[in-house]
């Protein structure tokens, strides 16, 4: 009898075969090996057996690398403050206030009070029926993912009202294979440029109707069909600015994907390649909150 364990990094580097007499061998990826004259021929193939094979797992020494510096650490997160551009109507949106100085009691401490869904943040299920789970229940797995960016900047400065197509992720899975279930899919509108310049991020016009670009009910039921976690925008919502009764929210979030809205630095993510964590406040009961966010890429290459 012969017991197989292995390192993965993006795949299998190995399995060390213990036999019976304790003996062992380490196997390559795939291929032929003689252990006691029989031959065994190991098949790694995803999703069957105990041995898989998963190209949606950084590998270890990218983890090890953040530490060191040779991993590169995207932060795609807003520093939060009471100036940000927020939904209209929301008056009150943050608050500090100081409880505690060094000069009086010998250490600083803060009491802060701000809007579930301001600033970069995770919108949970729960925020829009008949979705249920909150922010503290989405299972922790789920904010761990292979990033999938989509660039529509140049579609969104010529129409601002833009909403992303099924054609589009197609062409994504054309050049890099089809959307891997437990992706986090990211949409670069190029709205980014507009903050924190609440009047520009927001773009509304005469009516009151807001113009920015978001995602299509369309896309949105093909990224279901893909098990993806998230999906993730650089607007105040993953619905495009003049949608009237949030369909894509509406659609997605019982679907228990999460949104992330508010992203920063998407310019520094390429296509596929980067690995997300998106890190939510655990608040109980929340329709959701705010959201630290990294992206973890490889060093550049050195010329």
């Amino acid at each position: 009898m012969f017991v197989a364990g292995g390192t993965l990094d993006g795949g299998l580097r190995g399995v060390q075969l213990h036999g019976a007499c304790g003996e062992g061998v380490l196997m390559p990826r795939s291929g032929w090996m003689w252990i006691g004259g029989a031959a065994v021929l190991l098949l790694f193939a995803a999703a069957s057996g105990s041995i898989t094979k998963s190209k949606a797992l950084p590998r270890p020494d990218l983890l090890a690398g953040v530490s060191t510096g040779d991993t590169r650490v995207v932060d795609l997160t807003y520093a939060i403050n009471s100036h940000l551009p927020a939904w209209p109507g929301d008056k009150r949106v943050f608050e500090a206030q100081v409880n505690a100085t060094p000069a009086k009691d010998g250490y600083f401490t803060r009491s802060f009070w701000m809007l579930e869904h301001y600033g970069t943040h995770m919108d949970a299920p729960a925020h829009f029926p008949p979705g249920k789970i909150t922010l503290d229940q989405i299972p922790v797995r789920r904010f761990f993912g292979p990033a999938v960016l989509i660039d529509v900047s140049a579609e969104s400065k010529m129409n601002p009202d833009y909403r992303l197509t099924p054609a589009r992720i197609t062409q994504w899975e054309n050049r890099h294979g089809v959307i891997p279930a437990g992706a986090i899919v990211i949409l670069r509108t190029g709205w980014a440029a507009r903050w924190p310049d609440q009047a520009r991020y927001r773009n509304m016009d005469g009516s009151g109707v807001m113009h920015f670009p978001g995602y299509s009910v369309e896309s949105a039921k093909l990224l279901i069909a893909r098990s993806v976690s998230g999906l993730g925008i650089d607007t105040l919502s993953i619905d495009y600015g003049a949608s009237r009764d949030f369909e894509v929210h509406r659609l997605t979030l019982p679907a228990n994907l999460y949104h992330l809205e508010n992203l920063a630095n998407l310019d520094q993510l390429p296509e596929r390649g980067a690995f997300i964590i998106a890190a939510p406040i655990k608040l109980e009961g929340g329709s959701g909150g705010p959201c630290r966010v990294f992206a973890l890429m490889p060093p550049r290459a050195s010329n």
